[in-house]
């Protein structure tokens, strides 16, 4: 039979202590004892919980919800990104408004695009039409001929496959398809590929695939993690997830570079574009793009800082840290100076949106308002339960 035992924070033997004092030291003892689990914190949600939660938000008529919610979670854990209402709700308005939660969505018009794709490549690679319809009336691998079977895809995935095949099965295929395909995003979030693939050179994939990263953009848990991670996997300092969600359509931190434009204009009084792209990128090493112009000749009224200066600074405006740098820091100085009162630090970008899919004229607001309209839905129904 076991005997009672002295308690480990007593000095004396516990008979010779009085009664009193006893209870005045277990009493400080579980005192300590809440402080600390106070400090601790609430235990964060088990794997199941956060299920349930984002199945809870999901909309009711999705048939596969738990399915979802799994790879929804998993996306999360993965990335380290906490599971936040705020933040299912900005993945679950973003897949919304991308595909209505399909892993495949069907893209109307797509086998047009696609053959007028083949012709604009041709026409710049200098390929005579007459090679390209030839090449396209071969038999594939299916019984039908390539032309037959791009005038039966629907889905992006079913695209890309085709793409991948033609290229591996004709003769000079890659000289002539490679890059044609004119889809670059793909799955629910109709996630880039291109950032797919960059963000999978530099993070460990979780799962186990024998499919390339372009074939697991077109899967759900593919789409997911990879949205996800361009959606959320990143600083910012945004008062708002509208901001967010326009990066998301113009490329991470376009609100907040838009925000800096608009105040080198506002001291400049150079009209710019406010289209979150402050350097060029497709000209030559030394080209100044309009905005680097702008703040070119604000500097050397102002400030003591050097061409070469304000480039490595411009060089950060992909990142989190170009907001620490001198020059951004002295032009909403010197622009909320002039104007006497504080200046946004983001703008929604100003770009008209094109692409192969798109049929009519929309633009990065028209995308970012409507998906922050299906987020406030979300969190609305999120304070309800």
């Amino acid at each position: 039979m076991r005997t009672a035992q002295t308690p480990k924070f007593s000095i004396l033997p516990a008979l010779s202590v009085p009664a009193p004092v006893r209870r005045r030291a277990f009493g400080l003892v579980a005192a300590f004892a809440l402080l600390a689990a106070c400090d601790r914190g609430p235990e964060p949600p088990t794997p199941a919980e956060v299920r349930a939660r984002i199945s809870h938000l999901l909309p009711a008529t999705l048939a596969d919800r738990g399915d979802w919610a799994y790879d929804i979670e998993r996306a999360f854990s993965s990335l380290e990104i906490e599971p936040s209402d705020s933040n299912v709700c900005s993945v679950l308005a973003i897949t919304a408004q991308e595909s209505s939660f399909a892993p495949d969505p069907v893209v109307p018009g797509l086998a047009k695009i696609a053959r007028k794709e083949i012709d604009r490549r041709a026409e710049r690679m200098r390929v005579p039409a007459f090679v390209v319809r030839a090449a396209l009336q071969l038999e594939s691998p299916d019984g039908r001929t390539w032309e037959q079977r791009i005038a039966a895809v629907r889905t992006e995935k079913q695209l890309n496959t085709l793409f991948e095949e033609l290229i591996d099965a004709l003769p000079m295929g890659r000289r002539l398809f490679s890059g044609v395909n004119p889809v670059r995003t793909g799955g629910p979030m109709q996630v880039s590929i291109s950032f797919a693939e960059a963000h999978a050179r530099q993070h460990r994939y979780p799962y186990s695939s024998e499919r390339s990263i372009r074939r697991e953009v077109f899967t759900r848990r593919g789409g997911l993690y990879f949205g996800i991670a361009h959606l959320l996997a990143y600083p910012a300092s945004y008062p708002s997830p509208l901001y967010r969600f326009a990066d998301f359509n113009a490329g991470r931190y376009a609100s907040r570079n838009a925000g800096f434009q608009n105040a080198v204009s506002k001291i400049s009084g150079v009209a710019l574009a406010l289209d979150g792209d402050l350097l060029h990128h497709n000209e030559g090493s030394d080209a100044v793009s309009r905005t680097e112009a702008a703040v070119r000749s604000i500097a050397r009224m102002h400030w003591d800082m050097t061409d070469a200066d304000i480039r490595r600074a411009l060089n950060k405006s992909g990142s989190h840290a170009f907001e620490d740098t001198d020059l951004y820091q002295h032009v909403f100085s010197l622009a909320e100076r002039k104007r006497g009162k504080p200046l946004p630090r983001q703008s929604i970008p100003r770009i008209t949106l094109e692409s192969p899919k798109i049929t009519r004229k929309l633009t990065t607001e028209w995308f970012a308002t409507r998906v922050d309209a299906r987020y406030r839905r979300c969190m609305a129904k999120a304070r309800r339960s």
